[in-house]
């Protein structure tokens, strides 16, 4: 497969400075190498910048740094709408505002070749705020609610060309959401898979349902791994840690099960925070992790001494 690595700086869209980092972390802890070492082709096009801020304003005050990530969803709009017809995307953050505009850009790229976009959301937060229900003014809580065109966006971000079906949505790890977002997505047909549903069920059934869902569409499948996805006592480095997450092997058997479908055609890396980070340890995993949904095997797992 033809890997294209996008760095994208955002930090914006979080509370806590140094998602911009993430993309030279992933990097340095050896995602080309890893990538390549798995027979794929690897072209890094580096990280790309926002240039013009459009002056808009919004009646909530919480909100923080919207014309900045209204800038960059429409860049990374127009981005993964362009590098989704070169080969697999793979977008390294940042925060989760990227997805914003990566999700909409494979989204039009998808309804061209007529298939419908599919999404696996791999978060501890369902990012399903408005600009009017956000309290935090955070806006990395906000880009489900826009790519899946929940009202209240119109004016502000970009108009969406396809939105993408709740109906297509899966959320696997969540354990945070705030009342508002429980109630706007009770609303939807979001399917939301807590950690209680997998420790009572297993990650594997869960996946497997959504897998042969998105097959019977013949769907193409966009992942968003969110670090805040992965229990904070083995990825450590992200700013907005929730106790219970998935443990490294449930991480990774979801990754084997995603390479195993062949249905998964773009990739987010996002909220990753060198800055938090423990020797590298959390950009380490997630590059072993995106190694995993790119062909690497359980034998084939390197030893690590930290």
């Amino acid at each position: 497969m033809h890997c294209r690595l996008i760095g994208i700086p955002l930090q914006d869209g979080a509370s806590r400075l140094g998602c911009e980092m993430g993309p030279s972390a992933l990097r340095v802890a050896g995602i080309r190498t890893a990538l390549e070492d798995l027979g794929h082709e690897v072209t890094d096009i580096g990280n790309v910048a926002i240039d013009d801020v459009p002056d808009v304003h919004h009646p909530n005050p919480a909100l923080r740094n919207l014309p900045q990530i209204v800038a960059w969803t429409q860049l990374l709009s127009e981005v993964a709408y362009h590098e989704s017809s070169k080969g697999m995307p793979i977008f390294l953050g940042g925060d989760h505002a990227l997805s914003a505009g990566t999700v909409p850009g494979v989204a039009r790229r998808a309804a061209e070749l007529g298939r419908p976009l599919f999404v696996l959301w791999l978060d501890a937060h369902t990012d399903f705020h408005s600009l009017d229900t956000t309290t935090s003014g955070n806006l990395h809580g906000l880009p489900v609610a826009y790519y899946t065109g929940r009202a209240g966006f119109d004016g502000y971000f970009p108009p969406l060309s396809h939105p993408v079906d709740p109906a297509n949505l899966c959320m696997i790890g969540i354990r945070s959401v705030d009342p508002a977002e429980r109630k706007a997505i009770k609303q939807t047909g979001v399917t939301v898979h807590d950690m209680r549903t997998i420790d009572e069920h297993g990650v594997a059934v869960l996946l497997r349902r959504f897998l042969e869902q998105v097959e019977a569409a013949n769907g193409l499948l966009h992942v968003s791994l969110d670090v805040d996805f992965l229990d904070p006592a083995i990825a450590p480095a992200v700013g907005t840690t929730v106790p219970g997450g998935a443990t490294f092997r449930e991480a990774h058997l979801v990754m084997e099960m995603l390479h195993d479908s062949c249905l998964v055609s773009s990739l987010d890396l996002v909220e990753l925070n060198p800055f938090l980070d423990e020797r590298g340890r959390t950009a380490t995993l997630l590059v072993d992790l995106t190694a995993s949904l790119m062909g690497r095997t359980v034998m084939d797992r390197p030893t690590r001494s930290y």
